[in-house]
Parts: structure tokens; sequence; C-alpha cells
């Protein structure tokens, strides 16, 4: 039996609480085990060093991003490179925002460097899911999914470990297309309200999402075909979590809870196509990519059907002839240039630096929040390793809020379909940087991987599994607890 827990966030996701274990509510205040003397927990604290105290502000913490950490506020906040740049290579930047921010064509089009897109595709730009560099989000009332797109699979296991892709319509719903290739569907979303009640009896309502996918052109889906929605998540501080390095991350797992703490993270091991052999994943929903460079040219070939020299193949499977015969951009699509400079780009986005570090409320949500574990899973600072070819990067004191690592979030925001190791259940803990600003940046507050949450406090409510407890500890919280918590979370 699992024990108190951390509060896993997801965040895009975003989650707001880390880990409990048994996925049924526990005691807010849990009964610390007797330590074998001969077997020192290291865990425990030293009886002759200090309690550290979490309603202080901590040095650093006013910037997540260490030196690279930029004063920056409004719809812009995502957009900045890092503040340590040289001239240099800020030119690079540009370059590769210019691609990021670039609408394709189909081919054959006025712009050789610009055209390509489909024969399938989602959107015709990484920006226009990526909504001011931040969160995408789901479709309200009769609206047509744009931001949010719909992951396919079947079960069994498809190259390498990944997931098997639906036999006709491959390993993601594509609503648009180019010329007479048929586009392949459109996805909605059925919410259903599901109320609750804080132990102080103050009432709240979530929404449930289900999908409902209509004009499939290619016949229906295979009748074992799992679904699994997913948002486009923030685009700050992805260089500096790759800086993280492998050993830290396999330091902080635990997947067998052998601390007996309910914590049971654990790192996915995913393929890299470039170095041909399975590497710890960290980018994504789930941890299932390996690197920025293939997160951004998987994004490319899936979202925008755009090719590269990581993905040379378009994504038309065989059913789907008439996507097939229709013309490419050339092959790659993407030049390996463009790619360098968007995997530049997307290095070293800056996180913006935080305000009201130290108001009262600020400092209290922040005590709450490591009270109730969040802070078990969503670790709050690390200093990143050495990144090849990033020495802006490198050495970093920073302030994600995140171990990077899978964890068991429970059958409620389980969407039942697996990725390498990663289980239906189990999910990324999502960085919390920058969430207080993603109103302003992307027009809409909501989170966790399908976007179902519209609050920080709704994400927290979703969490079960590991995190069972620590959402009954949230819950059992005063109304001036929630919203100093609230009130720290936004100040991230």
């Amino acid at each position: 039996m699992k024990h108190a827990a951390g509060l896993v966030l997801l965040l895009t996701l975003l989650g707001l609480v880390a880990c409990d274990g048994s996925g049924e509510a526990r005691p807010v205040t849990p009964t610390p085990e007797e330590p074998n003397p001969e077997e020192p927990n290291p865990e425990e604290p030293n009886p002759e060093e200090p309690l550290p105290r979490f309603d202080v502000v901590e040095v650093g913490e006013d910037r997540p991003g260490g030196e690279t950490s930029v004063a920056v506020a409004g719809a812009a906040a995502f957009t900045k490179p890092a503040a340590n740049l040289v001239l240099a290579r800020r030119s690079e930047f540009f370059v590769g925002e210019s691609v990021f921010e670039a609408n394709w064509v189909g081919a054959p089009g006025s712009q050789p460097e610009r055209d390509g897109l489909g024969p399938l595709f989602h959107s015709v730009s990484c920006i226009a899911c990526h909504l001011g560099n931040g969160r995408g989000r789901p479709p309200e009332g009769n609206e047509v999914a744009d931001t949010l797109l719909v992951r396919l699979s079947v079960p069994g296991v498809g190259a390498h470990g990944g997931p098997l892709p639906e036999p006709t319509y491959g390993d993601q719903l594509q609503p648009r297309s180019v010329g007479a290739v048929p586009a392949e569907g459109q996805v909605r979303v059925k919410w259903t309200d599901v109320p609750g009640t804080f132990a102080d009896a103050e009432p709240y309502t979530l929404q449930a999402p289900e999908l409902d996918l209509t004009e499939l052109a290619y016949g229906p889906l295979a009748p074992d075909t799992r679904t699994s929605a997913r948002v486009a998540q923030p685009m700050v501080g992805l260089g500096l979590l790759a800086a993280v390095s492998d050993e830290t991350l396999l330091a902080w797992a635990d997947p067998d809870d052998a601390n007996g703490d309910g914590i049971s993270g654990r790192p996915n091991r995913v393929w890299s196509e470039r170095q041909g052999r399975e590497v710890v994943g960290r980018f994504g929903w789930k941890a299932n990519q390996p690197d920025i460079e293939h997160q951004n040219a998987a994004a490319l070939l899936g979202d925008l059907g755009l090719t590269t020299t990581l993905f040379t193949e378009e994504s038309c499977t065989a059913a789907q002839a008439v996507c097939r015969a229709a013309p490419h951009g050339g092959v790659p699509e993407v030049s390996e240039r463009q790619l360098e400079a968007l995997d530049f780009y997307s290095h070293t986005v800056a996180v913006p630096t935080r305000t009201g570090v130290d108001l009262a409320d600020v400092l209290r949500g922040k005590a709450v929040f490591h009270r109730v574990g969040c802070a078990k899973c969503h670790r709050p600072s690390v200093t990143t390793g050495t990144l090849a070819g990033y020495p802006e990067l490198s050495g970093q004191l920073i302030w994600p809020y995140s171990d990077l690592l899978l964890h068991d979030l429970g059958d409620a925001l389980a969407d039942g379909r697996e990725d390498f190791l990663a289980s239906g259940r189990e999910w990324r803990t999502a960085p919390l940087w920058g969430l207080g600003r993603a109103r302003e940046v992307s027009g809409h507050s909501r989170l966790l991987h399908d976007g179902r949450a519209r609050t920080p406090l709704e994400a927290i409510l979703w969490h079960g599994g590991e995190a069972a407890s620590a959402r009954e500890a949230v819950r059992a919280l005063s109304k001036g607890e929630r919203d100093a918590l609230v009130a720290f979370l936004d100040s991230l």
C-alpha cells in the first residue's frame, strides 16, 4: 500500500497535483515511520539541521530560467530569446522563429522553401497550435477542434516499441488536406458536468470531455481504436529541460517506491532515430520524445505533413491512395538548415521572470504547495548539466517544478493508450513555470493534456492514482489556504 504522496500537476500540460498511490483518500497528516537505525532513510531530515522553510523567498526563484530569464509581461511573454544569448547567436534565434511562424502551402508553391504542406495536415504553422508560444485549447460548444489534436492507435506495439497506428488513419486524425485529397475527419468535444464539494462544503464543478469524431472520409475506425486528445504545450524553457542530465532523472526515479513515500516516478524509454537506439524520453505529454529535434520533426510530420531528414516518409497510409499520389515539396520538405534553426529557437525561448515572489499570500501558498506534497513530483529546482552546443543553458539553477518522470494519475485522466513504457494511466509531470501567464499569452487558462481543466485548482481535482491523497489534502484545505495555493501557482 502506498503512503502519503505528492501532487503531480500536469500541465497541457498541465496537472496540478502530485502523487499518492492507492487511488483512495488518505489522511491529510501521514504517520511517520521509525527509520531502521542500521539503514538510515536518506529522505529523513538530519535532526541536527534546521527543517527547510518554504514560507520565505529562496535564492534564485524569481528567475526560473536562471541567467536565461527575461523580465517581460503581456502577450509576448513567451516569445523572447534567452537573456544570455550573445548578439551573434540571437540572429539564429530569429531565423528559427521565422520557421516556427511560417505559413506553409501545398506543393508546388511560389516559394519552394515554404511548400510541401500536407497532403493531410492539422495546421499550417507551428504557432497556429502553440497560441502565443503557449498552450492550445479544446473546442467549446459546437466548435471543431483547432489547437487540439487526436492521437490514434490500436492494441499492440509499433516500430521500436511505440504505439501501433490505426491501420486506415495512422497515428493522428488529420482534419485538413490540400487539393483533391479528402481530409480524414473532424473532432468535436462533448462536455459533461462533474459536481463535487470541498471539505468545507464549498461546491465545485469539473467538466469531463468526450471526443466526437465525425466526417470520417476513409471509413470507420478499427473497432479497438484508442484515442487520446492532446493540446499543444508551452515553448518556454525547453532547452533548459533538455540540459537536465539523464543521471539526474534516473536518480529521481523510484519505480518500485523503494522509499515508501507513495511516489513511483519512472522515466520513459523511447527510440532515438538519430542515435539508432533506445534513450530516456523527456518531451511530450508522456515523455515519448527523446529530445527537441525529434519533438520538432515529429510535429512537423504529424501536424503539418512536412518531411525532414529524421522522418522522410509522408504520413499517408496504404488505404489513402489519393494522398499517396499527391505532389510533395521535395525530400525532405523541411531542409536541414531550417530544422537546425527551428531546433535552436526551440532550445532558447526564455522563461519569463516571476513577480510577487515575496507577497504574503504567495509565500503562504508555497508553504501549502510543499505541505500537501506537490513538490514530491513537481520538483521545484535543479541545476542543469552540460548541453553540447548550448553554453547558455548549461550549469543554470532553474525552477521548472517538474521531475520529467512518468506518474500514474488514475482512471479519470487515463487515455488507455500506451506509449513506449508509458501506460494508459501515466503522464509526465508537466513543468509549471509560466503557469500564471497562460491567459495573457494564449487567451485562455485551460490545463491538462486535453485542456479539460479551466483553472489550476480544477487540474488538481482531476488527479487520482498516485495523486489521490494529495488531491484529498487539497480538498481538505480551508478556503484561505486554497486561495493562497492558487496565488502561488498564479505567480509562477
